[in-house]
């Protein structure tokens, strides 16, 4: 009964900080430029905590509000899920590829959770969510009040083609909860999955990120850590043309923190 009471609680003072939150974001409608310049139709989300900043900023804040499929960003909270429930020990234990010859090369060859985390490797995963089961993924979902906590599907992983669907407000949440070592799961389990997150680092700031990618819609999530405090973002996007989209999510996301000096000038732009 406590436990429920608790969940209870925390849910509605979660809705009400994000509410809260939603009430105070600057419109960076200017920001429609950048992603015109790319010929994007979406939403990003930037909360911004350095010192003497301490602001959330919007483009689209209807979209913003609106709860779409994870894709891959549920690879983060998906390691934590793996690591508690014992489907994988550590950064280092090798899953043997299956001999199936997949689409994109490096997922043909054994992984580590490192090298899964990178090249998103889906079938990792599927055999994490095997092991980790519908019940118990439900119920780590709800204990971190993830989106709309629903791992059921009739066809395909349920982070994908499922029902599981979270919004870029709520993406902010779950990262700033992550970045402080506040989610409901080990700390030393929430800084391995904060070091695998890893794509580059300069020599006083960190970026820590995760593509997604359903088929329709493509994300990038994560957050740039300075000496002066972490800069948080959540950016979805339309890919009506597919792979040939994929890029745009992180130009996008780029310009953008580099327009308000979160990442340094001209850093290296990814493509997957």
């Amino acid at each position: 009964m406590r436990v429920r009471i608790f969940a209870l609680l925390f849910s509605v003072f979660s809705f009400v900080s994000l509410s809260h939150a939603q009430d105070n974001v600057h419109d960076r409608s200017d920001w429609g430029n950048i992603f015109n310049e790319f010929d994007a139709q979406g939403t990003i989300v930037v909360a911004d905590e350095r010192i003497n900043i301490q602001s959330t900023s919007v483009y689209d804040e209807n979209r913003a509000k609106k709860r779409y499929s994870p894709a891959s960003t549920f690879k983060i909270p998906h390691t934590l899920f793996a690591l508690n429930a014992g489907a994988v020990r550590d950064e280092f234990q090798v899953f043997k590829w299956d001999g199936v010859v997949r689409d994109f090369a490096p997922h043909n060859q054994d992984q580590d959770l490192r090298s899964a985390m990178r090249n998103s490797v889906v079938w990792v995963y599927e055999l994490f969510a095997r092991e980790i089961g519908e019940a118990r993924a439900r119920d780590y979902l709800r204990k971190l009040n993830y989106g709309n906590a629903d791992p059921s599907t009739k066809h395909g992983d349920y982070w994908i083609d499922g029902n599981l669907a979270i919004s870029a407000y709520e993406q902010i949440t779950f990262l700033k909860r992550l970045y402080k070592n506040q989610l409901p799961f080990r700390v030393e389990h929430q800084r391995l999955v904060k070091d695998i997150m890893i794509v580059e680092a300069g020599r006083d700031w960190i970026l820590r990120a995760k593509t997604g990618w359903d088929g329709k819609m493509g994300w990038w999530v994560g957050w740039v850590e300075w000496p002066t405090g972490p800069v948080f973002f959540a950016l979805n996007i339309d890919t009506p043309n597919r792979m040939a989209d994929l890029p745009k999510r992180e130009a996008i996301t780029r310009a953008i923190l580099r327009s308000i000096e979160a990442l340094p000038p001209n850093p290296s732009v990814g493509t997957r």
